[in-house]
């Protein structure tokens, strides 16, 4: 069905390509929101999603070029597919159940992929997708397929995937999971991620889609 999407079919409220025609840098968060998250630490991931948004807001050429997914688990669900900065609306997050990471990391690879078809499909260049996936505990359903994917997309350069753990998070499993070293995340400094996160993605953003990007350094919110 994707080959048939047109700009009749964006959803009101959206900005189309043809009113927006810059580059875009998709970008999908994978949260989760298991019982495990309950209380500060969803709280705190809540506050750090809301300063994501306001740092990028305050970018004009970013506002333009981000677009943001939101994915949470479990169950996983979509709450909220990609929109350009201004139309990311970010419901409250509340905690649900288990830990269906396999089953989010793929649902967002797909969203990706999709993505960059609808891109390609209207003539929207695009920077390499980012999907970050943020956990506090391990996987409640098979994970090694995710995993697979993960790789596959990593060896093809279809996107970039990061993988960060909250205190109590397997890390040996997420180093399985992601080719990048994951990272943990120092104490609750959810706000501190998504500054670095909000200023990675604006100088990403004022570059060429083709050229190679570098990443500031995750200083300040992660353990070494």
């Amino acid at each position: 069905m994707d080959e048939y999407i047109s700009f009749e079919q964006i959803p009101f409220g959206s900005e189309s390509f043809a009113d927006n025609p810059e580059p875009r840098c998709p970008c999908v968060l994978l949260l989760d929101t298991s019982g495990s998250m309950a209380g500060r630490p969803l709280d705190e991931l809540n506050a750090g999603i809301q300063t994501f948004r306001k740092e990028l807001l305050g970018d004009s050429l970013a506002t333009k070029r981000v677009e943001v997914a939101l994915i949470t688990f479990g169950p996983v669900q979509l709450q909220a597919d990609f929109e350009t900065v201004n139309n990311f609306h970010p419901k409250e997050l509340n905690t649900t159940g288990d830990t269906p990471l396999g089953e989010a990391i793929e649902l967002g690879i797909d969203l990706v992929n999709k993505r960059k078809k609808l891109y390609k499909q209207n003539g929207i260049a695009y920077y390499k997708p980012w999907i970050i996936l943020i956990t506090d505990g391990e996987p409640t359903d098979p994970y090694l397929h995710a995993a697979s994917l993960v790789k596959e997309g990593e060896a093809n350069k279809s996107f970039a995937f990061f993988a960060i753990g909250v205190e109590g998070a397997n890390m040996q499993i997420l180093k399985q999971i992601s080719t990048r070293q994951p990272l943990k995340l120092k104490g609750l400094m959810f706000r501190e991620f998504f500054l670095w996160l909000s200023a990675s993605m604006k100088m990403v953003s004022v570059k060429d889609p083709s050229s190679n990007i570098s990443l500031l350094p995750p200083t300040g919110w992660s353990e070494l």
